[in-house]
């Protein structure tokens, strides 16, 4: 018989998680997590979950790859016409969420978005495989289509269009960075006695607490 939903659960117990050991910097402290994840071979490390609210304030999310980590911020790149971009172009507040499962832990990262540099944009848009780059001048990303098959001949139009070509930025593509303003340390513990440590920015310096799980 199929165990119902409310009997599913895990033990946390791998490690814990001390606001003494952690470094004065919540993004040094992140990129300690981040190699310790990658290092690891935790299945996509750098997934990550983008809070953002519509107009109307319903809030919306959606899982998005982090491409850089900046002393400003944490890096990603879309399509600024999309629905997360018009979001944000609304609401440049928003939040990240990592949650590596295999190491028991979880990162929230609450702050403002802004657009990083076209040249930048340029940049990490022509590192991409020429697929990808051809992939993101296809897609009028989050606008409805009457079928699969409109996309998938489009695409295959640019690809012979460019072929050993320099695929152009699409003027509606590029990166975003997110500010932190507050970041949030997660470490699972026995009996959902979970570790939690939260950094808010005051000024130029960090607070360090201690919360409750």
């Amino acid at each position: 018989m199929q165990n119902k939903i409310s009997d599913i659960r895990n033990e946390y117990s791998k490690a814990s998680l001390d606001e003494k050991d952690i470094a004065d910097s919540p993004i040094d402290f992140f990129k300690t997590w981040f190699d310790q994840a990658v290092r690891s071979e935790v299945r996509e490390p750098t997934a990550m979950t983008l809070a953002t609210v519509r107009k109307d304030g319903m809030p919306d999310a959606r899982i998005v790859l982090l491409k850089g980590i900046e002393k400003e911020g944490f890096q990603f790149y879309t399509n600024y016409a999309s629905a997360k971009g018009k979001e944000l172009d609304f609401n440049p507040n928003a939040c990240l969420v990592f949650f590596w499962a295999e190491l028991e832990r979880q990162v929230r990262i609450r702050g403002k978005i802004s657009k990083v540099s076209r040249q930048n944009s340029e940049e990490y848009f022509h590192s991409r495989p020429f697929a990808s780059q051809i992939g993101a001048l296809a897609s009028s990303q989050s606008d409805p289509i009457d079928d699969r098959s409109i996309l998938d001949k489009h695409y295959e139009e640019l690809k012979l269009k460019y072929e050993g070509k320099t695929v152009p930025l699409p003027e509606n593509w590029g990166g975003y960075i997110l500010e932190a303003s507050e970041m949030e340390f997660w470490q699972g513990r026995r009996s959902r006695l979970h570790d939690r440590v939260l950094f808010r920015k005051v000024g130029a310096a960090w607070t360090k607490t201690r919360l409750q799980p």
